[in-house]
């Protein structure tokens, strides 16, 4: 099979300020990203632009082979989308939505409707102006996966669920996700769920990918090292591929991007120095490259 979602050096523009610069990357059947970025980094902008929300400035972003802008009736039947923000009607209740987005649905698994309802406690009578923020957005991820698409879009899902409800929201992505043919991106400023469900990670820094591939593959090439000299660390240190330095007399702190074991050796050599090697949480290595 090819890929659910193709970017080719796509560029969003508003005005002088170039929001995403020069994007390519594709998105295979099976994969679940965890696109992580600071806020203002681009990842609502870019999410919105891959599905045809926001026309592109330059490039393209294609979805099952169709422009993301002009997407066929059957395809959008493949997508869900959970929004940062819900675009609920607040006079309805969650049995009205539930009904509307049926209606214009081909497909609808109404027994994981009611179990979800159930399990997320979603008070279906209430009028949405009634619910509060985090039953709203429950209501509105259900919304979004009950016909269970190929491609689930999420922006900051789990921003106004409280601890258990977000544990519950991630045993279901988990679930989604064991289906080999399901796509999933998600952004999220918690960086701690990503490593319980996303195989892969998209790191977005002031409009660009500094980073896309295996989450493990991440994890290993990124290392902080400790360094115990016999001498005084008084000058900048040079090294490919390091990204972050801390010296304080003897002793320096460096971060590593592209980390090789070997360089261990080669940096007790040259420094004189006792040598610890530390690799880092997701959370650490997003801290390291948004610093």
């Amino acid at each position: 099979m090819g890929a659910i979602i193709q970017l080719d050096n796509l560029q969003r523009q508003f005005g002088s300020n170039r929001i995403l610069k020069g994007l390519s990357v594709s998105v295979e059947p099976g994969q679940v990203i965890a696109l992580l970025g600071k806020n203002g980094a681009g990842k609502t902008t870019l999410l919105e632009t891959l599905l045809g929300f926001g026309l592109p400035s330059d490039g393209q972003a294609t979805l099952w082979g169709d422009a993301a802008a002009q997407l066929s009736a059957a395809n959008k039947q493949r997508v869900g989308f959970v929004p940062q923000q819900d675009e609920l009607l607040p006079s309805l209740t969650g049995t009205e939505h539930l009904k509307l987005f049926r209606a214009f649905r081909s497909q609808w698994n109404q027994s994981l409707v009611e179990r979800l309802v159930t399990e997320w406690e979603i008070p279906l009578t209430q009028t949405l102006a009634r619910m509060s923020v985090g039953q709203r957005q429950k209501l509105s991820i259900l919304l979004a996966i009950a016909h269970e698409p190929e491609l689930l879009v999420l922006d900051e899902p789990v921003a106004s669920l409280d601890p258990i409800a977000r544990r519950q929201f991630l045993q279901q992505l988990v679930e989604l996700a064991a289906d080999e043919q399901r796509s999933i991106i998600f952004s999220t400023h918690i960086v701690n769920d990503v490593e319980r469900v996303a195989n892969r990670v998209w790191m977005l820094r002031q409009g660009e990918l500094v980073y896309q591939g295996d989450l493990d593959s991440l994890k290993e090439s990124i290392a902080r090292v400790n360094l115990r000299s016999e001498q005084v660390f008084d000058q900048v240190i040079e090294y490919p591929h390091l990204l972050q330095q801390q010296r304080q007399g003897r002793t320096a702190r460096l971060t590593f991007s592209q980390w090789q074991p070997e360089w261990a050796v080669d940096l007790a050599r040259r420094f004189h120095a006792q040598v610890e090697v530390e690799h880092l949480s997701l959370e650490d290595i997003f801290l390291e490259l948004n610093s």
